[in-house]
Formats: structure tokens, C-alpha cells, sequence
């Protein structure tokens, strides 16, 4: 694969209740649309809630019935601190850096 076949999002500010509504669209939009390899830039994400920790997980099940994945990088130490209390590190790959992440789709 090369990074053409490669979606990022960089969702910005919080995903909560209000905030996970347009990035749910956006997901779901990349995915109807066959780019079902996406790569979630959370450098810019300040908080997630159960609202969207749920928009990720059903994007990752969309995406894997069609071949695909969501891969997730730079999350702060709080988002990574949410993301192990919800068990969510088990479900999504998670890497330090955008580049880490796109060389691990890349293999």
C-alpha cells in the first residue's frame, strides 16, 4: 500500500458528545467511499469521551469488513490514559508519531 491509499483525519478540540457528530460524518463519508485505510491524527484531540471512543470503534468495524483499519497516532498522555481505562489500546493500533503509523500501514 502507499500512502495515496492512505486517509488522515485530524480531529480538533474535543470528541464528546457534540464534537464526535462531524467527525462520525466525516468517517463514515471516507468509508462509504472505499478509503477504508485511515490513519487518525489525535495531536490536536484535547479530550474523548464514550461518545467518541464509539464512533471509533464502529468506524474500525466498518473499515475491517471492507479490508481495511484505523490506526490511531499522537495521542496526548491523557487520551492515551482514556484510551487504556477503556480497553481501546487492545482494540486500535496506536503509534507515537503520523510517520509510524503510515509506515506500519505501509508493511
Amino acid at each position: 500500500m502507499n500512502d495515496n491509499m492512505i486517509t488522515v483525519l485530524t480531529p480538533r478540540g474535543r470528541l464528546d458528545a457534540d464534537g464526535s457528530r462531524p467527525f462520525q460524518t466525516e468517517l463514515q463519508d471516507h468509508i462509504a467511499n472505499g478509503r477504508v485505510h485511515l490513519l487518525v491524527d489525535l495531536q490536536e484531540t484535547r479530550y474523548i469521551s464514550s461518545n467518541g471512543l464509539r464512533v471509533l470503534l464502529a468506524a474500525q468495524k466498518q473499515a475491517q469488513k471492507q479490508g481495511g483499519a484505523i490506526k490511531l497516532c499522537a495521542l496526548s498522555p491523557r487520551l492515551v490514559e482514556i484510551f487504556e481505562m477503556a480497553g481501546f489500546d487492545r482494540v486500535f493500533e496506536i503509534f507515537a508519531t503520523r510517520e509510524d503509523a503510515q509506515r506500519a500501514m505501509n508493511q
